[in-house]
């Protein structure tokens, strides 16, 4: 006899507690709806705001990489200014260091035309992945 009694109490705190917890995830639900109604408006925002970092990104990158360039050429006239001081006529040596010089700035330029063109790949992959995100979101 008295065990039944334990059991309907029991459940009854069962049934209590499960209309409690329905009860509070309903207003949870409801309290977050906006949030929940507009995944797109949210990944839209996030997906502009990865691009535009992007694009930032990718000009300081290029901005690095013509600096770098512009060193290296400055510091091969450097060097074949300082050969061209040592030496007094057009021997040997000076014509090596300008020859050196032409094929540093050439190498310098290929390098950085191929570097930047890498970065501008990165961030239209980047881009082109970012559209797929938001494009799935609408």
């Amino acid at each position: 006899m008295k065990l039944n009694y334990f059991n309907k109490a029991l459940s009854s705190i069962k049934r209590w507690l499960s209309i409690a917890f329905l009860c509070l995830l309903t207003v949870s639900l409801v309290a977050n709806a906006p949030a929940l109604a507009a995944p797109q408006l949210l990944a839209a925002d996030l997906g502009n705001q990865v691009q535009q970092k992007t694009r930032d990104d990718a000009d300081s990158a290029k901005g690095f990489i013509q600096d770098t360039a512009n060193k290296v050429k400055q510091a091969a006239n450097d060097n074949a200014s300082k050969v061209d001081q040592a030496t007094e006529n057009d021997g040997f040596l000076e014509r090596k260091a300008k020859s050196d010089r032409n094929l540093i700035e050439k190498r310098a330029n290929e390098d950085s035309a191929r570097t930047q063109e890498a970065v501008d790949d990165t961030k239209n992959a980047i881009e082109r992945a970012v559209d797929g995100i938001k494009d799935a979101f609408n």
